[in-house]
């Protein structure tokens, strides 16, 4: 009987083309979506419980929104790729031809919710505190998304669970043009989904349960370190997302993660000192 060694992945990355118009219709596109509505529905139940205004979470979640993508596209053109960019500013539109960074959609998020703070005088740690329940789990959905386009694949292994991605561009070209075999690789992208799953539960949880025990940015902190300490390691899996990373000892999503785990360590220490804690209702008293 033969072993299976790895698993085949040919995964589709369009769900199906719109007739008459020649319009594919992505599973990426869908993942995407679906990121920003399951988020809405968290959130939802999180300014239910907290006597919070649904209206307020509209306007906090058309901040959001902008902010993720507008941050994950010009995270990608300048971390990546700047000299490219910079030269044609025009394609830097293009965000249909792909190409979004997820530490750029970091810092889009984080701009865009002071923003909002600073607009409605909403309590900045509060709100802090609380998206936190829906970043991971809308990396869940856009890491799924790049496991259905494989992209962000993996270095070659030799694991069981390795996946052969064979609608991955680079590979495709490296058989077509020189005929190498596609080699089974780590599915990065598959880790990063599986421990956002573990971190948007845990985080559920800690605000379920504990919210009023930790001071006020703790629990910001507290994702941060885990979120970007998990994305530092999962780096050592993955294939460089360009060429001139290959010389650097570190790679760049590597180098960009260093930045939030201080960050957060730094809202821990200072929440623990401030020593000041979110309010709750009675009514959410557990």
């Amino acid at each position: 009987m033969s072993t299976l060694l790895y698993i085949v992945w040919d995964a589709n990355p369009d769900m199906f083309t719109i007739p008459g118009i020649d319009w594919p219709i992505r599973w990426y596109g869908m993942f995407f979506a679906l990121a920003f509505v399951c988020s809405q529905f968290v959130m939802a139940r999180v300014y239910k419980t907290e006597l919070r205004t649904q209206n307020n979470l509209d306007i906090l979640t058309l901040y959001i929104i902008a902010g993720t993508v507008i941050g994950a596209r010009l995270g990608h053109c300048l971390f990546y790729d700047p000299a490219h960019y910079l030269s044609h500013p025009l394609e830097i539109l293009k965000i249909w031809e792909g190409g979004l960074a997820s530490h750029g959609g970091a810092i889009g998020i984080i701009t865009a919710m002071w923003l909002y703070c600073r607009k409605t005088k909403e309590n900045w740690l509060w709100i802090f505190d609380r998206i936190i329940l829906v970043v991971p789990l809308s990396a869940v959905f856009i890491r799924s998304g790049n496991l259905m386009n494989s992209e962000i694949v993996g270095t070659p292994s030799n694991a069981a669970w390795a996946f052969q991605f064979l609608n991955n561009y680079e590979d495709q070209m490296a058989l077509i043009h020189h005929g190498t075999a596609i080699p089974p690789r780590h599915p990065a992208q598959l880790y990063e989904a599986v421990f956002c799953l573990f971190l948007t539960i845990l985080m559920i949880w800690l605000w379920r349960k504990k919210r009023d025990r930790f001071p006020q940015g703790f629990m910001f902190g507290l994702f941060c370190v885990l979120l970007f300490s998990e994305r530092f390691i999962d780096e050592f899996f993955k294939m460089p997302q360009e060429g001139w990373e290959a010389g650097l000892p570190i790679n760049m999503g590597q180098i960009l993660s260093i930045p939030f785990i201080l960050i957060g360590i730094v809202f821990m220490i200072w929440a623990k000192k401030r020593k000041q804690y979110h309010v709750l209702p009675d009514s959410t008293v557990q």
